[in-house]
């Protein structure tokens, strides 16, 4: 019988000598379907062990079979790869780059397997996500500990690249997309900065809404905006547990009581136009502000932009040479690469499979 995930350990020998050179990068994300075939049993993966009724999967794959039943995440998160290819190659980084995704193809354990087959022993790890929290930082963690686990003792080695919420290059690829939408909406529009909603559980054992109100700060600054908050999207769940609010829509009808001439839907807590952007903005809070006469615009998300092409380059020079530059504007200063035990708990108050005393951060950060 298989040990529990709560009681495995990671090996002692998993991790790469300290003084070991870096010897390729890893873009992780969360993965979608790419075609009708595909949904169902996506959804089923992301939803495991979490008693989703069926009937709820059913709703949620109509999202998808609105847009053919393809998630643009994949696709995005090879464009994004190519892109990071030329801009290691254009500053003399010979990285090799992967791609590996927690719920679809291609999963995490498959690009270990290529990876290791390929020869690669200590990489870098570049998560999807710009903020901390459980869902967008530690559960990638475990999810490279348990892939690691399922390759077997040699899989590569992987740390994670620091969150890059503050770091120029990523606000100002937001800067810009805010400032091309503001062009399609009334002088002195509103702009709601939008991020995945949480529960509230879960916010209190990270720094999401603080650097999320961060972000949204310097994005406005940088863009000029004076009238922005930021609201929340995509909430799931029971109703009786509370998430971060408020939520998009019902901040489009206080903005509309209020008098905005208009809105920009800022998606700054999404790294791409993936199907939550495009179902609850296209889709969803479009219809709100139609029925409401209240003029919208969506931003677009940071994805290939070059400056965070760049900000991402930046970050792999930083783990390549400590000597390179940590940029980072505003409050909080460069985020950290290692974390620490207790950073980003579920909310739940379970442990993580791959803790345990004297863990190395080779193979859990």
């Amino acid at each position: 019988m298989p040990t529990p995930a709560s009681e495995r350990k990671p090996p002692a020998d998993r991790a790469a000598p300290v003084d070991a050179p870096f010897d390729a990068l890893l873009v992780v994300s969360f993965g979608g379907p790419e075609g009708p075939e595909d949904v169902l049993p996506f959804l089923e993966n992301v939803t495991r062990g979490r008693g989703v009724p069926r009937e709820r999967l059913l709703e949620v794959a109509h999202h998808y079979e609105l847009f053919g039943g393809v998630s643009p995440i994949n696709e995005q998160n090879r464009a994004l790869v190519a892109a990071l290819e030329q801009e290691l190659h254009a500053h003399d980084i010979e990285l090799p780059v992967y791609f590996g995704n927690r719920n679809w193809h291609p999963f995490i354990a498959d690009a270990l397997r290529e990876m290791r087959d390929a020869g690669v022993r200590n990489a870098l790890a570049f998560l999807t996500s710009a903020y901390s929290s459980y869902s967008g930082c530690r559960q990638y963690r475990e999810n490279l500990y348990e892939a690691q686990q399922a390759v077997g003792e040699d899989a590569p080695a992987v740390s994670r690249l620091r969150m890059l919420y503050n770091h120029p290059g990523f606000v100002e690829a937001n800067a810009i997309r805010v400032r091309e939408a503001l062009r399609a909406v009334p002088e002195r529009s509103a702009v709601a900065f939008t991020a995945h909603s949480i529960p509230v559980a879960m916010a209190k054992s990270c720094a999401y809404e603080a650097q999320l109100r961060e972000t949204a700060r310097l994005v406005a600054e940088a863009a000029g905006v004076v009238d922005w908050d930021v609201v929340y999207q995509s909430r799931s769940g029971p109703p009786h547990v509370p998430w971060l609010e408020p939520d998009v829509c019902d901040h489009l009808e206080a903005l509309h009581a209020a008098g905005a001439p208009g809105v920009v839907l800022a998606p700054i807590g999404f790294l791409s136009d993936h199907m939550e952007v495009l179902y609850d903005l296209d889709v969803e809070a479009r219809a709100v502000a139609d029925r409401l006469g209240l003029p919208a615009a969506r931003a677009g998300t940071a994805g290939t932009h070059p400056a965070f092409v760049a900000a991402i380059r930046e970050a792999v020079e930083e783990r390549l040479d400590a000597r390179s530059p940590r940029r980072a504007l505003g409050r909080f200063g460069p985020g950290h690469d290692t974390c620490a035990p207790d950073c980003c708990l579920p909310g739940t108050g379970r442990p993580s499979p791959w803790e345990a005393p004297g863990h190395d951060v080779r193979t859990g950060s």
